[in-house]
């Protein structure tokens, strides 16, 4: 899981960098660069969300399932447990 997560973070600064540099080398006055600028930073801010988000919602489901199958896997040790066994 942490290597996904570094090449997300890796994926949104390098087009957090190149939005940046695009807008910054482009031949605008300053205030509609800074407008650019501003624009794209609540872009790429609303996609570290969504993607943010959406890590954590795997998480979660990952966690769920793994809660579960502990819970199964204790429900079935309890009933082995309870029935008479060879000795």
């Amino acid at each position: 899981m942490k290597s996904s997560a570094k090449v997300l973070l890796g994926v949104v600064a390098g087009l957090a960098a190149g939005a940046v540099l695009g807008i910054l080398f482009a031949p605008d006055k300053g205030c509609e660069t800074r407008c650019k600028i501003a624009k794209k930073g609540e872009d790429l801010s609303d996609a570290v969300k969504e993607k943010f988000s959406e890590l954590i919602d795997g998480i979660t489901e990952k966690f769920e399932k793994c809660k579960e199958t502990v819970k199964e896997f204790t429900e079935k040790e309890k009933t082995v447990e309870n029935e008479p066994g060879e000795m």
